[in-house]
């Protein structure tokens, strides 16, 4: 394993690093982000988990602004845990990128190799394999944001083609695990519900929320089956869920909830779109 490059730049995000950090900073002040860039606050970090969605960033972009802008005010983490769906059914059930480093168009970011190593073996079913990561965008959007708010930082990417409940279970056991008494971040990647009216999206996304707010996985998957929301990281949020509650976590809380047709103007057809932090 090596240095990963680009897959989605200059498509879900500019390719461009300036034009990157302006679309970034666009996030930040839009009038549907926190409206204001980051600041940096506290030496004391409360947020052990996030939830941020994985579109462009002229549809996502804003609501995803509001959990890093949450995290700027905070300690920076010593490593961050990045766990994303499988779109692409590339790879294994569970793969995990060990090595290396990452590239975007505002530089690398490294692996936490001895993170990622611990997490792989305290877990079995978790497979070190490049090939489902190749073309996957779902980790990826997440990374100019994190270089942005933080300058540096490592990370342990995880990529979920299995989302069921003892899958999500076994992960977020598996991460509890090796991130005891480190200073760990965990972050899922999920957008919600895909391409329905506003109306239904809201809906189906008010129950996601409120499970997500309740920290309960078994529910969020319960009503992520029974509803048939087509959440793609339901097992993301699921394994976060799971590995807060491990590490102290006694809340979650929604930061932002909109849809691309609050950007569009196109309601008959909409992607959900959310932010939230889960603190001890």
């Amino acid at each position: 394993m090596g240095v990963r490059r680009p897959w989605v730049a200059g498509a879900f995000y500019p390719a461009s690093p300036d034009r990157l950090r302006g679309a970034i900073e666009d996030s930040f002040t839009h009038p549907l982000g926190p409206g204001k860039l980051p600041q940096k606050g506290s030496e004391e970090r409360e947020i052990i988990g996030v939830v941020c969605p994985h579109a462009g960033y002229m549809y996502s972009g804003p609501v995803a602004a509001h959990s890093y802008y949450h995290l700027a005010s905070e300690k920076p983490p010593s490593a961050v845990i990045i766990l994303g769906p499988n779109h692409t059914g590339l790879g294994g059930p569970v793969s995990m990128w060990g090595e290396g480093a990452w590239e975007t168009p505002l530089g690398n970011v490294e692996i936490h190799e001895p993170l990622a190593k611990k997490i792989f073996e305290a877990s079995d079913i978790i497979d070190m394999d490049e090939s489902a990561h190749l073309r996957e965008h779902s980790i990826e959007v997440q990374l100019p944001f994190l270089q942005y708010i933080y300058g540096e930082t490592r990370i342990v990417p995880i990529c979920m083609g299995f989302q069921d409940l003892g899958t999500s279970r076994a992960i977020g056991r598996a991460i509890a695990e090796s991130v005891a008494g480190m200073d760990a971040l965990i972050l899922a990647s999920t957008d919600l519900t895909h391409m329905e009216t506003k109306d239904s999206a809201g809906e189906k996304d008010r129950g996601v929320i409120e499970r997500i707010e309740s920290m309960n996985e078994e529910a969020l998957q319960s009503w992520v089956r029974s509803q048939r929301v087509s959440m793609c990281g339901y097992g993301p949020v699921s394994a976060t869920l799971v590995a807060a509650k491990r590490l102290g976590a006694t809340k979650a809380q929604l930061l932002a909830y909109g849809t691309s047709g609050d950007i569009t103007s196109d309601m008959s057809a909409v992607v959900g779109y959310a932010s939230a932090k889960i603190t001890r």
